[in-house]
């Protein structure tokens, strides 16, 4: 909407600012997320092992990829609950389902995660 009434500047700046503002998120996810930093220092760790162990490029971006999908999850996951938790911390039907889907939209993609790794790594196995 900004862009319509031209408050936001267009350009090199523009990417520059939008940076700024996605850093300030990461940081923010980083102090004050105990659940993303857990699952970043996983992807810290898990990552090296799925760029070594994919046979391919295609491999390595299922594994690798699946990871930083839940890491965006879980970033928008976050998202959610500080704006719930913005309005008050007293009970709401609506609130609570809301921080439940957001919840079981990481758990998915952490069950994705593990289905693209047996995939890849499975036939290797047998």
């Amino acid at each position: 909407m900004a862009d319509e009434i031209g408050h936001l500047p267009r350009g090199p700046a523009r990417i520059l600012l939008a940076t700024r503002w996605s850093l300030q998120g990461l940081r923010a996810a980083w102090l004050h997320e105990s659940s993303f930093r857990l699952e970043a220092y996983l992807f810290v760790l898990l990552a090296p092992l799925a760029w070594w162990l994919g046979g391919s490029g295609i491999e390595r971006a299922l594994m690798i990829g699946s990871m930083l999908m839940v890491l965006s999850a879980e970033l928008l996951n976050s998202a959610i609950e500080a704006v719930i938790e913005r309005y008050g911390a007293e009970h709401h039907e609506l609130a609570g389902r809301a921080k439940d889907m957001g919840s079981a939209a990481v758990f998915v993609l952490m069950m994705n995660v593990l289905l693209c790794w047996g995939l890849v790594l499975a036939p290797r196995w047998t």
